[in-house]
């Protein structure tokens, strides 16, 4: 590994010297210095210590991106195609700011803690966080935090979420327009006051103003491993009173379509099925799956813009985003007044 001592001698200057034009002090060194030691760093491919530069500058130029899972969760969060397309857009957006990104999953305040003490961050962003320990935690950091698509508050810091009430509406609603009652609920662990609590009241208000009663029969809990997914879709087969199911995530409806189909079940003309994101595994699943769209990529890059603000200490009127949702119509949802 080439080390400024190496750039020195082929130079023929101090290591103070190429230093100084590394850092860009190079008020006392001449413009003919500066082009040799700059070509002498491209033509022996010095890179730059990053954590000793920042104990100089104290800006590490690494924000981290946490993502706080219980500890039944099987998956890591990329293997999600949604949580993929958001950090992707995180990652580059941070890049074309000139900082990087550090992925880790923290399950404990305790490992908060650790983690911080051991990696010096300029920033945080964090999903899964609820109104609990580990967010009393987060409100106490003197770094600037950005949340993704949490149900909590505090002053210093923000959020980027989604009308999650309203497309939990919008897809049970779509799927009642379409002639179906026995709808079932299929998500990740409902919790209070997160994500999936909000698009399950979508799903029980549209019920009700339907004057369709709502059943806790027809809920379905799990994680969004590939096997429990498709375990359920064979599961679901076998209930003749369901004629469709709002998936609160597209990989969990893809799953639930291929154990149908295991099961010998057609979608939709035995089962319909509705999901929630609209990732591009919609348009490759048989039939293409309808979905309610979110921008992913779009989430990610405001989540970064919050983080600069913040890192630049530019005043924040609203420390809140709420993007919205719309119905993405394709071939999974069959009317039953045909």
């Amino acid at each position: 590994m080439t080390t400024i001592k190496d750039i020195a001698q082929a130079v023929g200057v101090s290591c103070t010297t190429v230093s100084n034009v590394i850092h860009g002090k190079t008020g006392r060194v001449s413009e003919e210095t500066i082009a040799r030691i700059k070509e002498a760093i491209d033509t022996l491919g010095y890179v730059p210590n990053m954590s000793a530069r920042s104990l100089v500058s104290s800006s590490s130029k690494v924000i981290g991106m946490i993502s706080h899972l219980t500890s039944n969760k099987k998956e890591s969060i990329v293997e999600d195609p949604f949580h993929s397309a958001f950090i992707g857009a995180i990652e580059k957006t941070l890049r074309e700011n000139g900082y990087y990104l550090m992925l880790r999953t923290v399950e404990t305040t305790s490992d908060l803690m650790n983690f911080l003490r051991t990696w010096n961050v300029d920033g945080l962003f964090c999903t899964g966080v609820f109104q609990d320990e580990f967010f009393e935690a987060l409100s106490n950091l003197t770094i600037p935090v950005v949340l993704i698509d949490s149900y909590v508050s505090h002053p210093n810091i923000c959020n980027v979420g989604l009308e999650d009430y309203d497309g939990g509406y919008i897809a049970t609603r779509y799927l009642i327009d379409k002639g179906h009652e026995k709808i079932a609920f299929a998500s990740p662990s409902i919790r209070e006051k997160g994500v999936v609590f909000e698009r399950f009241q979508g799903y029980k208000d549209a019920l009700k103003e339907a004057s369709i009663p709502f059943r806790q029969d027809l809920v379905f809990e799990q994680e969004l491993d590939i096997d429990t997914t498709i375990a359920l879709g064979s599961s679901l087969a076998l209930r003749k009173d369901i004629t469709a199911v709002f998936a609160t995530a597209d990989i969990l409806a893809a799953g639930i379509m291929s154990g149908l189909k295991q099961a010998g079940k057609k979608v939709p003309d035995d089962i319909s099925v509705i999901g929630f994101d609209d990732i591009n595994l919609c348009r490759l699943t048989s039939p293409k799956l309808t979905t309610i769209h979110q921008d992913a990529p779009l989430k990610g890059k405001l989540a970064v813009y919050f983080m600069m603000d913040k890192l630049d200490n530019k005043p924040i009127l609203n420390r809140e985003v709420i993007l919205p949702i719309h119905l993405v119509e394709r071939e999974s949802v069959k009317s039953l007044y045909q």
